[in-house]
């Protein structure tokens, strides 16, 4: 189930009080794993951490964390090279990322590589070394996409 569709169902307060749940656990996670929240995007946010690892384990903790809530995330982490804008990032990892996240499934976690940057049908053909830039994993209980 979407986001918008569950808000409905819920109502306003009552999705605003999972909301608020949802990013307290959201922020615990990043903290865990040395993140730094660059934004919140209404349901979702947007991170960066000192290293992959950091971030992949940062996705499956989160994911396992709202469980409970009867949510399930949709996770993508990019490893390129950011653009510092104030507090904020920018540049085309920022956009290569939003759309690794979009493609995952709900409980889904995709990484790419910066390395196949230059690859924007990665999701339908595998690199030319055999190697898949995508790693998919994580499928997990029913629930809203967050």
């Amino acid at each position: 189930m979407g986001s918008t569709k569950r808000a409905a169902e819920l109502g306003d307060r009552r999705w605003r009080e999972l909301l608020e749940r949802h990013d307290s656990l959201m922020r615990r996670q990043l903290e865990r794993f040395r993140g730094r929240e660059v934004k919140a995007t209404g349901d979702g946010f947007l991170a960066t951490f000192d290293g992959p690892a950091r971030a992949i384990r940062c996705a499956t903790s989160a994911q396992e964390a709202v469980r409970p809530l009867d949510l399930q995330i949709r996770a993508g982490v990019h490893t390129g090279e950011c653009e510092l804008r104030g507090e904020d990032i920018g540049g085309i990892a920022v956009h290569i990322g939003a759309r690794v996240a979009a493609g995952a499934g709900p409980g889904e976690l995709l990484v790419y590589h910066e390395r196949y940057h230059r690859r924007l049908d990665w999701l339908k053909k595998p690199a030319e070394n055999g190697e898949s830039p995508v790693t998919t994993g994580l499928s997990s209980s029913r629930g809203g996409r967050i």
